[in-house]
């Protein structure tokens, strides 16, 4: 007789779908990880405090220029008028160097989550250009396989090497060449973004486009897909196709604003009612089957199985999250059963 049930051990052994997960990043995910800053407390910015919060505001307000404004309106008016140059270099080393200086509390965080909860076919693709999720994967690559990361808008942590196709930690050096990284440049609140006129910019989303097209499960967390980002919505949208074609694909949206609101802005994307809201990361199929999404999802909307959800510990130490992925990664490497 045919099992209506999909247990937990069902979902531990069972690594049969290859197509991707694909994870979209948008300043609300770093706030959700971080919801009470970084390390020593200093608060993860959004758009709409972004002054505030990184310390603009002094600098506007000698300018002679309104803090209170819309930042990405003022900061594309300043960027189109030449006479403005050394105010736009001032506060883009402001906001360049407050990045750089938040750092991963000890305690396990949703971006640690996020890391180990994805497999190396799966892709995470982030607007942040906070060093949080970078410093993520470093704490946690010894410990599992870990998806492709992709940095939509350059990151502070981040460097490369154009000629090998490389990128790592700013300030170290490419293993084949040997040279010195260069930084990665950062994509300010413009208009037009040009991500074709930047090498490794293009070459990030590049590696999106792909993997939108060839993906089963597409999340977007804490994206609010802003007016400034017509472009990026232009080039996702060309990706992943005409959403009726796209009627074997899940869309997970991670927001706090409503639901109407959020099916309104991501329709282009969505086939009927392939998709689902979640107003926590933790109640998402990342967060309630690690590792296993795809395959969980796969389980519910095609076989017709009532599922059983596999949620990562809680308030435990990093040691003690690896520990309890050990059985997950022991049937990815071929090793053993639960």
């Amino acid at each position: 007789m045919h099992s209506l049930e999909y247990s937990r051990d069902q979902e531990i052994l069972d690594t049969q779908v290859t197509k991707s997960h694909v994870v979209i990043l948008g300043a609300g995910a770093s706030l959700a990880a971080f919801p009470s800053g970084d390390r020593s407390g200093k608060r993860l910015p959004v758009m709409n405090n972004l002054v505030e919060v990184c310390g603009v505001a002094e600098t506007l307000n000698r300018a002679g220029l309104d803090p209170k404004r819309n930042f990405e309106e003022l900061y594309s008016e300043l960027s189109s008028q030449p006479k403005y140059k050394s105010l736009q270099d001032r506060i883009n080393d402001q906001l360049e160097e407050y990045f750089w200086s938040l750092r991963m509390p000890d305690q396990p965080t949703i971006y640690d989550l996020l890391v180990l909860s994805l497999r190396p076919k799966d892709v995470i693709a982030t607007f942040n250009w906070d060093p949080l999720l970078y410093q993520a994967c470093w704490r946690n690559h010894k410990a599992a396989t870990l998806p492709r990361v992709l940095y939509l808008h350059g990151n502070v942590s981040l460097g490369y090497c154009l000629v090998h196709r490389k990128k790592g930690l700013f300030g170290d050096s490419c293993s084949q060449c040997g040279q010195l990284y260069t930084s990665s440049e950062l994509l300010y609140p413009v208009q037009k973004k040009g991500y074709n006129s930047d090498p490794f910019i293009n070459a990030e989303w590049k590696g999106l486009q792909a993997a939108l097209k060839h993906a089963f499960m597409l999340t977007i967390f804490g994206y609010a897909a802003p007016q400034s980002d017509v472009e990026a919505l232009t080039l996702m949208g060309d990706a992943w196709g005409d959403a009726s074609s796209r009627a074997f694909e899940q869309v997970e949206i991670i927001d706090v604003k409503s639901d109407a609101e959020l099916r309104t802005t991501w329709a282009p994307f969505i086939h009927t009612h392939h998709y689902d809201v979640r107003h926590s990361f933790y109640d998402s199929w990342i967060g309630l089957h690690p590792r296993r999404s795809c395959e969980a999802s796969w389980q519910q909307f095609f076989e017709a199985k009532f599922i059983s959800s596999n949620q990562a510990p809680r308030g435990t130490s990093l040691a003690e999250l690896w520990s309890w992925l050990k059985p997950l990664l022991s049937v990815e490497a071929g090793q053993s059963t639960p």
